[in-house]
């Protein structure tokens, strides 16, 4: 993404436009083409019919790396939603003539070819400079144009020096191969032949330059003349190379007529062979390998060319490269096979040429991962569906993580029914190592599925048999703190632990409350489904004094909402928990639940002061003193002897609707009455 950042240009003298950080928003989402072309365009409504001045647009970009030179015509016009004249693009009234020099090799035409527009970079800004066609340097000129008449003159003249070079090194037979002037190469190279294998400081010669650019005229002439087809560049890139790179066979085939090495490697150690390949033309393999090009040769990362086909789904070109006797196994350094590659990146009809020919689809990387868990990653269904059949789960469980683990976690829906369909353990667990990679230390699928709140993969791996209570830190437990209501009800439903408690951070009330502090309705839906209230109401310390609050915090948050390698020495008390600043202002509400669902209690002193601190608490206060009513003693009566299993499931059993209205703490209404 571009932002729009250029300090005003205090030059005196010159005309510029720029961009100021007040406002940058009409052009946060544009493209590098076209902030280009905003700002050419810019440039030449800025300029002056009767005066002829350069103009310089500034745009800060954070793309490292500068577009390559241009000779087409100016790119597609900018969004159709954007200003004709972008506010944020002043100019001062001072003008000062500025030329354009050999120096800037990014450059266009205008359209009516009156102008010519060059564009540098410099410290992450982007200057475009406007100059007539008429003031440009004729040498210049003749070289950018291909005028090969007006070249031929300034030679036969000698008013030029042919050999003087720019700031990258290049000499005017540079730009020529460059740019595809085989008529002003033929000038340049007549009057100075020495110069044909010459380098720019990053070591490009005519040849390389030309081959770059697809000027197959120009080839053709260079290595006619005696260009070395073997000359690299800084990076140790041939011709030959660059032409695979490029996807030119008929460079190609010319170089290789012409003495070009196909076993020469780039400084990362690919050979041509490897970028034919990655271009998937097989012509261009067929071309290299009958001119002795290594099949099996591999880079500094251990990559050959059949497994790069793989990488890329070159479909066509594998099957060429594994009849001329590719390995289907090859593997680069990090263990990763072929397959391992082809899987991970979705190239189904790669997976199913090297299955076909009995690739090992059992073969992992150095990390223990299998071909199946990067496709599950990375959710290609299809590829997933392949490598069922073949994959050996043993040997899946061995590796500590499941294809389950991972689809979960990417949210790959689909890729996890197929993985159940086929009977994968829904209740495989995490190895330890792996477990440790994640700062909850979880366990299933289950606990992704959830921790993603993304209620249809739960419910298919609970529906599946998954096991909910199987986690450290009970998955329920997330779900509350998420507070999303209907994972709650479906881990419930499914024999979620409501009573479970943080084995790091023990408490003697169920740790659910901790999540649910400020959600009544969520606890009233735990406390409906057997929540232990009664614990709530425990405490050391009685009608005693309490000690201070031992408010530990870590990065601005309660440590007991995370999951720590510390443990706690002792159980926080619930009146402890409630007495924290951020939920003792719901102190009287969450008290009034909870003695909906407990008999005769005594509040300590800290529940208390709580409640004697706000007037409209202390009708809570009185409810908690005894007797409470018979009716209301026998219902928690009769919910103890249900159980929490029974409870789930009361909807269910032989019972009147009034009594399973009274048990669910409904209010009983009018129509209830008349109905006995």
């Amino acid at each position: 993404m571009w932002t729009m950042a250029a300090p005003q240009v205090s030059t005196p003298s010159m005309t510029t436009s720029f961009l100021e950080t007040d406002d940058y928003s009409i052009y946060a989402n544009m493209t590098e083409e076209q902030l280009l072309q905003l700002a050419i365009e810019q440039s030449l409504a800025d300029a002056n019919a009767q005066q002829i001045c350069s103009r310089t647009t500034r745009l800060t970009a954070q793309c490292s790396h500068p577009p390559r030179p241009q000779s087409i015509p100016p790119p597609a016009n900018p969004p159709a939603n954007l200003p004709a004249n972008p506010p944020l693009i002043q100019s001062s009234s001072n003008k000062q003539f500025s030329r354009i020099n050999r120096d800037a090799q990014n450059h266009l035409f205008s359209k009516e070819k009156r102008e010519v527009i060059a564009w540098t970079r410099h410290n992450g800004f982007l200057r475009v400079t406007v100059e007539s066609v008429k003031d440009l340097d004729p040498f210049l000129s003749a070289i950018w144009k291909g005028d090969a008449k007006a070249l031929r003159a300034i030679v036969q003249t000698k008013s030029r020096n042919l050999l003087e070079t720019n700031q990258e090194g290049w000499l005017p037979l540079h730009e020529s191969a460059y740019y595809g002037h085989v008529d002003c190469l033929k000038i340049l190279l007549s009057a100075q032949p020495e110069t044909i294998n010459r380098r720019t400081l990053k070591n490009q010669t005519p040849l390389l330059l030309a081959v770059s650019r697809r000027h197959s005229a120009c080839v053709h002439y260079l290595l006619e003349k005696g260009a070395d087809p073997n000359l690299a560049n800084h990076q140790w890139e041939t011709p030959l190379y660059k032409a695979c790179e490029k996807g030119t066979a008929e460079a190609v085939a010319l170089l290789i007529r012409y003495g070009a090495l196909t076993t020469k490697a780039s400084i990362q150690g690919a050979t041509p062979l490897h970028e034919a390949v990655a271009t998937k033309n097989v012509e261009m393999c067929k071309l290299l390998l009958q001119a002795k090009a290594n099949l099996m040769a591999k880079n500094i990362y251990g990559i050959d060319p059949p497994f790069t086909a793989a990488q890329c789904g070159a479909a066509e070109v594998l099957k060429f490269l594994i009849m001329k006797g590719a390995d289907v196994n090859t593997q680069a350094n990090d263990g990763a096979s072929a397959l391992f590659e082809a899987s991970k990146n979705g190239h189904s009809e790669v997976v199913e040429i090297l299955l076909s020919y009995r690739a090992d689809v059992n073969k992992s990387n150095k990390a223990g991962l299998f071909p199946i868990h990067l496709a599950a990653k990375n959710g290609h269904c299809r590829v997933v569906s392949l490598l069922i059949p073949k994959t050996n789960k043993t040997k899946i469980n061995r590796s500590g993580i499941s294809p389950l683990h991972l689809a979960a976690e990417r949210n790959r829906d689909e890729v996890l029914e197929i993985l159940i369909d086929a009977g994968f353990d829904v209740n495989s667990m995490l190895s330890e190592d792996w477990s440790k990679m994640y700062e909850d230390h979880r366990k299933t699928a289950l606990y992704s599925a959830v921790s993603n709140s993304n209620v249809d993969a739960a419910e298919m791996l609970l529906k599946a048999g998954a096991d909910p209570n199987l986690d450290t830190f009970n998955p329920l437990l997330v779900a509350v703190r998420k507070g999303c209501i209907e994972m709650v009800k479906l881990l419930v439903n499914h024999g979620a632990n409501i009573n479970s408690i943080l084995p790091t951070h023990p408490t003697e009330f169920p740790a659910a409350l901790i999540f649910s502090m400020n959600n009544l309705p969520m606890i009233k839906y735990l406390m409906d489904y057997g929540c232990d209230a009664q614990s709530c109401f425990k405490c050391d310390y009685g009608s005693g004094s309490h000690p201070p609050i031992n408010s530990s915090m870590q990065d601005g948050r309660d440590r007991l909402y995370y999951l720590s390698d510390e443990s706690s020495e002792s159980c926080v008390q619930f009146c402890e928990m409630i007495a924290r600043p951020k939920v003792t202002n719901w102190a009287g509400p969450i008290i009034d639940i909870l003695l909906d669902y407990v008999g005769h209690v005594k509040l300590c002193s800290r529940l208390v002061e709580h409640l004697d601190n706000y007037s409209e608490w202390a009708q809570i206060k009185e409810k908690a003193m005894p007797p409470r009513s018979l009716m209301h003693l026998c219902r928690i009566k009769i919910r103890q002897q249900l159980g929490v299993q029974r409870l789930k499931q009361m909807n269910r059993l032989p019972l009147s609707r009034r009594l399973i209205k009274f048990l669910w703490h409904e209010k009983e209404s009018f129509t209830d009455i008349l109905q006995m």
